[in-house]
Parts: C-alpha cells; sequence; structure tokens
C-alpha cells in the first residue's frame, strides 16, 4: 500500500524499506541533520518524472526546493545512488533474478535551453575526463555530456541492460559520441557484488548489441574477455568479404535466436523516458542527470524484487 499523497510518490512502503538503509546517515556528519529522507527522495523521483524546474517542486508534499535539490547532488556526486543500485542488483543477483545475456545501446535525449547555458567545447567527447579512471559518478566532462548532434545539442544514455532489460549500468556522454566507442566502457561499469564472500561479477555471458558495435575491435575484445558477442556484421562488411571471395574469410559467428531477445533494450529506454526529466535533458550537470537514470534503475529493481 502506498502512503497518503500516493500521486507524489513512486515508492511502496515495502520499497522504501528495502532502500532507506541503504542511505547516507547522519552518524558523524557536521552541520544541519538530514530531515525527512523519505519526502526528499521522493521529490528527486518526482522532479524527474515530472520535468518540472526544481524550484516548482510542491512545498507542502516535498519541503524547500533547496534541500531537495542539495541532497540529489550530493549523493550524485558521492556515489550514493550508485551504492544503493549496486546494492540492489546484489540482492538481485543472489535470487537468481539477472539474465546475464546483456544488451547495450544507446538513446539520444534533447538538451533543454535550461541545459545547454553552460561554458562547453565546441564538440566534447563526454569521456576526455575519464583518464584518471575514476568512477563516472564521480567526472563531470568537459562539455557536461552535451554534445552537437544531428538533432542539435543533445545528450547520450550508454546502457547495458539484462535478459529481461533491466538496467545494470549507464555513462553519459555528448550525443555526438560513437556508440561503438563506449561499448568497453559501458561493460567496464557493470560491477555486481556478492552477498557473501567473492569479488563483483563484471563479466556477462554474452553481449548482444546492433550493427553500429560491429568492429573488430569490439569482437576481439569480447573475445579476450571469453564473453559470447552477438552482433550482426555491417552490410558493407559482408559485402567486402564476398567480393574478396577465399581470401574474405570467415564471417563471425552469429546467433540469430539469441539476437531476437535485443529488444529488452529498446523496452527499457522507452519506460526510462515516460520519466519527462530523462527524456529531455534539464540539467546542467552530467553527473546529475545520470543520478537520475540511476534512480529509475532503482526503482525498476526494487519494483521486481517485491514487497
Amino acid at each position: 500500500m502506498r502512503s497518503t499523497g500516493s500521486r507524489y510518490r513512486v515508492f511502496t512502503d515495502a520499497q522504501w524499506k528495502r532502500i532507506a538503509p541503504l542511505l547516507p546517515s547522519n552518524a558523524g556528519r557536521r552541520g544541519h541533520p538530514f530531515g525527512d529522507d523519505r519526502r526528499v527522495v521522493e521529490g528527486i523521483a518526482y522532479r524527474f518524472r515530472t520535468g518540472i524546474p526544481w524550484r516548482d517542486l510542491p512545498r507542502e508534499q516535498f519541503g524547500p526546493w533547496q534541500t531537495v535539490w542539495k541532497r540529489h547532488r550530493r549523493y550524485a556526486g558521492d556515489g550514493t545512488w550508485d551504492r544503493v543500485l549496486a546494492q540492489i542488483l546484489a540482492e538481485a543477483d543472489a535470487a537468481g533474478k539477472i539474465d546475464w545475456a546483456v544488451s547495450i545501446d544507446a538513446t539520444i535525449a534533447r538538451a533543454h535551453q535550461h541545459a545547454t547555458n553552460t561554458t562547453r567545447p565546441e564538440q566534447d567527447t563526454g569521456a576526455g575526463s575519464n583518464h584518471k579512471n575514476l568512477p563516472w559518478h564521480e567526472i563531470e566532462p568537459p562539455g557536461h555530456g552535451i554534445g552537437r548532434s544531428r538533432g542539435g545539442l543533445t545528450t547520450k544514455i550508454h546502457q547495458a541492460v539484462d535478459g529481461h532489460g533491466r538496467p545494470l549500468a549507464m555513462i553519459v556522454t555528448g550525443g555526438q559520441r560513437n556508440d561503438g566507442a563506449m561499448l568497453i566502457h559501458v561493460l567496464g561499469e557493470i560491477q555486481v557484488p556478492r552477498l557473501g564472500p567473492g569479488r563483483p561479477r563484471t563479466r556477462p555471458d554474452a553481449v548482444i548489441a546492433d550493427r553500429a558495435y560491429a568492429t573488430g575491435v569490439i569482437r576481439s575484445e569480447l573475445r579476450r574477455r571469453k564473453v559470447k558477442a552477438v552482433i550482426p556484421d555491417k552490410r558493407d562488411q559482408i559485402i567486402a568479404r564476398k567480393r574478396r571471395g577465399s581470401r574474405g574469410g570467415r564471417p563471425p559467428g552469429f546467433d540469430a535466436t539469441a539476437y531476437r531477445g535485443r529488444n529488452v533494450i529498446e523496452r527499457f529506454f522507452a519506460l526510462a523516458k515516460q520519466w519527462r526529466g530523462i527524456a529531455t535533458r534539464f540539467d546542467k550537470l552530467a553527473i546529475t542527470y545520470r543520478a537520475g537514470v540511476t534512480l529509475c534503475a532503482i526503482l525498476t529493481w526494487v519494483r521486481l524484487l517485491g514487497d
């Protein structure tokens, strides 16, 4: 059952009890203590669901908008949302609910003018500041993950989902960033801890992707990691191979039956973009926008794990 004011809430009472212990406490913290965590988190979710400006959050439901924004900015920058998602994924994996046939793709979101009034390079790669191998939640790209593509000023979400379309990892870059160039980075973000002893699981059984990822570099890297590649060849690659005859070599193996499952990532994007603050990017900072996508992923998993 949802609490009073359910129109403004996304978490049931049971779902909130699952994530509440994973949020930072006031212990050892200086300054004003955190207030009602649930009210603030519901305010963050409400803002991304509706896409309204932070200043327009209903005060009677969520308190001062400044409190909601500052908490989201803090949780985005210190990795709180990523740690919550990691723990929820660990519980899901222990329950056998993760299908490790992983689909990877990217989707474009138009950047609203409120997100673009910042200084940025004309063509930001969206990944240039990762040379220190920092976690992605600690990285604010030089151009804030906004680039100029055919659709104008856009941002791109590179996403990995399990075989049922449930999110495992995500990276935000400028909209002009090549999908294939980011695949290895997205795979590197898959870190599912064990509830017991042992290293986090990072290697899928298979990677399913479309022709944008059909490069020799990607196939070689997946082969090195002993991950099955379910990626169709590009048409020009097929034509070039046939033109060369016996010198063209054998075509790479392709499991057409497994590839039929790739649509799960398109279905996830369709669901995630029901949150208007994800379908259109209003956030100036890439890390706060990505944190909204992560919060949507957390909600997806807690709904699966049930009450």
